[in-house]
């Protein structure tokens, strides 16, 4: 079996847009499974790697989630806050760094240990990001500020702290659509359950 790197030849890049993150139009040829190649053109948006961090309390059975406003869902129609677990990108941090600031920073607790569960590509067809998925313990004696995120990145969070069981239920609810905050909270599920 080829290489990947042997079945993709790059024809042309193109930059689209660098106001937020970066769009690019990209032409290449692709060679098929059939051993013909087709020339194909895809945009792709880089807005770098990020990491996601559920802070889970294991003696009150409790997680911390923000609620945010978030633009793109609003264009597609979703007419209520997002409830997401802590996350951002990594700006060239490492993960393990990175999340526990932004979960101060968004959340308000201070975290030691973090232990990374996965790593997923959440939107590869369109978006080049890769998410690192944390798990962290928290307790009360973790609160060291308000969180909410930081007004000079245009942040404006909510903290939400409950229980994991309905935290669980709001999946089913349709009040928690957030991919990666599904993710975390049914692989703490799970990892609870065994």
């Amino acid at each position: 079996m080829l290489d990947l790197a042997e079945r993709v030849k790059i024809a042309e890049t193109s930059l689209l847009s660098n106001d937020w993150y970066l769009l690019k139009k990209i032409t290449f040829d692709y060679l098929r499974n059939d051993g013909s190649w087709q020339r194909q053109s895809r945009e792709v948006y880089d807005r770098g790697d990020g990491a996601v961090i559920l802070l889970f309390d294991p003696q009150h059975h409790t997680v911390v989630l923000t609620r945010q406003f978030r633009m793109p869902v609003f264009v597609n129609g979703y007419r209520q806050l997002l409830i997401e677990a802590a996350a951002g990108l990594l700006d060239g941090a490492a993960p393990e760094a990175r999340i526990r600031a932004e979960a101060e920073e968004e959340t308000g607790y201070r975290i030691g240990a973090v232990r990374k569960v996965f790593e997923a590509f959440m939107s590869p067809g369109s978006v080049t990001e890769k998410l690192h998925f944390f798990l962290a313990d928290y307790d009360a004696r973790s609160k060291v500020g308000p969180g909410g995120g930081l007004e000079a990145e245009t942040e404006d969070l909510e903290v939400l702290e409950m229980p994991l069981e309905q935290a669980l239920a709001a999946i089913g609810s349709g009040q928690i659509v957030d991919a990666k905050t599904i993710m975390l909270l049914q692989y703490l599920a799970l990892e609870q359950r065994r």
